[in-house]
């Protein structure tokens, strides 16, 4: 089986049809800037992108990737030197605190971007439902996300 990864096409022999994607990414890939929270699909820390959609990798099979392209947060900008515009406004609104569950808020709000450029509140509140933050920086994701949507546009 190959998959695409940020990319870059994989040959996964050996590896379980079954295995959850995270697992893949994470242990045989070294692409660990995804984390693993729940495991049941309920956190959204483990969030990448099939194609332009925001999928929870913890309980996505590697076998229903297909020919479909996966972009990781390691694959969003271009050169590890630069952020993308949305990954500066985290940065800029000061987002994180202990930065666990960042890189699946940062996932789905790029998949919400592609899909709506400019999203309302009630948008970002239903993008991001599901993506559980323990240190409570909601207002501040959202904040964000309205940063990097005014430079994307």
């Amino acid at each position: 089986m190959k998959v695409s990864v940020n990319n870059t096409t994989h040959d996964l022999t050996g590896i379980d049809p079954s295995t959850p994607l995270l697992w893949v990414l994470r242990d045989h890939l070294n692409l660990v800037g995804t984390k693993f929270g729940c495991g049941i699909s309920q956190c959204g820390a483990c969030t990448v992108l099939i194609d332009d959609t925001a999928v929870k990798s913890c309980i996505y099979p590697i076998s229903a990737v297909g020919d479909k392209d996966v972009t990781t947060i390691e694959g969003l900008a271009s050169d590890e030197e630069e952020l993308t515009p949305l990954q500066q406004a985290w940065v800029d609104v000061d987002v994180a605190q202990c930065g666990y569950c960042q890189a699946g808020q940062i996932m789905a709000t790029e998949a919400l971007l592609r899909e709506n450029p400019n999203p309302t509140d009630a948008d970002i509140n239903t993008a991001l439902a599901g993506h559980l933050c323990r240190c409570g920086t909601y207002l501040r994701v959202r904040e964000a996300v309205k940063v990097a949507a005014k430079h994307r546009s």
